[in-house]
């Protein structure tokens, strides 16, 4: 390993390239492949250096039509590629052209992983200048469709998949994958994809989407990243029935079996990337998702988005909006429609920051906030039916079984929407907040799009005439009516 590494620092330095320079950010730039979106004479050399037709099929250093005449003729392309040498914005240009005649997001998604899986850099190039355009094609709301049908559409492996066909031999499956330097890990077991439900293996997608915006928006290398799908079978029908299902086809395994295989792979993860990598966990059901966190996170650096980062972006904007109220988070009341992960790592954050805020203990701050589930208002009567996560949540008050009487009695001055149950804030539920707030904060939280709570132009349009007019912008006063269902 210590000659290889002299080859590679010699390598290095016949290009110029600073090993520890770290191009747009993120990690160091160990085997310089940072440097690679810096124009150079020839492609940076890696560990093994590919010419021909295979750096054509390598995605990592594969520049199509941008090859220079210089490389074409060091890298043996010549009569490989047509003759016209085009620059990369060239390049993206004719593609933003072709993606946008496309009539459906999904086919947009999969023009995208196919021009991923032809040239990274070039796909990165479109995303980062054309973030608001791709976002929702790369991420929500399109990777919800994607994930649906994942196996009709998989081409070519993006991530590592691990099922329980591995188990005892999880270290020598991670091995497998080609980078060695790993410093994101973002897994998922796809038993609760967005508001989709179980997915099983074909929540690849999410692992897949969420690691390509850490590289667009992070600046994190891609070869940093691992996506990675642990299978331990699912229980939807329609998977299990399908021809095109690429995941194990059996019932989801739970207990001893599904925390063996979980801690196994934990630990493989640590032995093999080292103490410093970050395990993000991503759309894990809610009774595995708070167990897991609250196991690992004193062993591995370890994160839950929908717990923790979706708390975090909810907060900063609650903060954002209050401030423009001219009031404090202190000042409000929040009633929660749905206590999963994402509902109760929000209310967590908010309970904390209040605490803080007010200097008061965290059992003052949950006074103020407010869960109401599947079955109703969470109230101290229910506790014994309980899960755990939901007990803090738990306040002395009569029961309410729907969100419309506990609005009428808890007179809220936030609604939050984490429910993943589409148009739950009807008509008559923002009309509710409106009679009783003069400026009410209503936040729908829940995607795909379907599944959300309600759409902005549809609260908008139940606010009062006399709201409209003092706080909508006039462009969209001009929004046409929408019907409720």
């Amino acid at each position: 390993m210590e000659s290889t590494a002299k080859e590679v620092k010699g390598r290095e330095s016949e290009l110029h390239v600073d090993s520890g320079s770290s191009v747009n950010g993120g990690v160091g730039d160990f085997y310089g492949e940072d440097s690679a979106s810096v124009e150079h004479s020839v492609t940076p050399w890696t560990l093994s250096v590919a010419s021909g037709y295979t750096l054509l099929r390598d995605p990592r250093h594969n520049k199509g039509l941008a090859f220079s005449e210089k490389e074409r003729d060091i890298h043996y392309l010549r009569g490989l590629l047509p003759p016209v040498v085009v620059d990369q914005n060239l390049q993206e240009k004719k593609l933003m052209k072709n993606i946008r005649q496309y009539q459906f997001p999904l086919q947009k998604y999969m023009a995208l992983t196919e021009l991923q899986e032809r040239n990274e850099r070039l796909f990165y190039k479109l995303l980062i200048d054309n973030v608001e355009e791709l976002l929702p094609i790369v991420y929500t709301p399109t990777v919800g469709e994607a994930c649906q049908k994942y196996g009709s559409i998989f081409r070519r492996p993006q991530g590592l998949f691990i099922s329980l066909k591995e188990k005892g031999k999880i270290l020598e499956v991670l091995k497998n994958w080609p980078e060695k330097n790993i410093q994101v890990v973002v897994v998922t077991d796809g038993e609760r994809i967005l508001g989709l439900g179980d997915l099983g293996c074909q929540g690849m997608g999410i692992p897949v989407g969420k690691l390509s915006l850490y590289t667009a928006l992070g600046g994190v290398r891609p070869s940093a990243c691992l996506p990675v799908t642990i299978d331990v079978g699912t229980n939807n029908e329609k998977l299990l029935n399908d021809e095109f299902y690429i995941g194990l086809k059996q019932k989801r395994v739970t207990g001893k079996e599904y925390s063996d295989l979980l801690h196994e792979f934990l630990t493989a993860v640590k032995q093999n990337y080292g103490e410093k990598v970050l395990i993000q966990f991503e759309d894990f059901a809610n009774h595995n998702a708070f167990e897991l966190l609250a196991k690992y996170k004193k062993t591995h650096l370890v994160f839950n988005d929908d717990i923790q980062g979706t708390a975090s972006v909810v907060l900063a904007g609650i903060l954002a909006a209050v401030k423009s109220m001219g009031s404090s988070l202190a000042d409000h009341t929040f009633l929660f429609h749905g206590a999963g992960e994402a509902g109760t790592g929000i209310a967590e954050l908010i309970a904390l920051y209040m605490s803080k805020q007010m200097n008061a203990s965290m059992e003052e701050s949950h006074k103020k906030i407010w869960l109401v589930d599947s079955k109703g208002l969470i109230v101290n009567s229910r506790m014994d039916s309980l899960q755990q996560f939901k007990k803090p949540w738990a306040h002395e008050h009569e029961p309410l079984n729907n969100l419309f009487d506990a609005i009428k009695t808890i007179k809220p001055t936030v609604l939050i929407g984490s429910s993943g149950v589409g148009r739950s804030f009807t008509r008559e539920v923002i009309e509710a907040m409106s009679s009783i707030n003069e400026r009410p904060l209503i936040m729908a939280l829940s995607n795909p799009t379907p599944q959300s709570e309600c759409t902005a132009e549809e609260a908008v349009m139940v606010l009062k005439p006399q709201q409209l007019l003092r706080e909508i912008p006039a462009a969209l006063l001009n929004t046409q009516p929408l019907h409720f269902g």
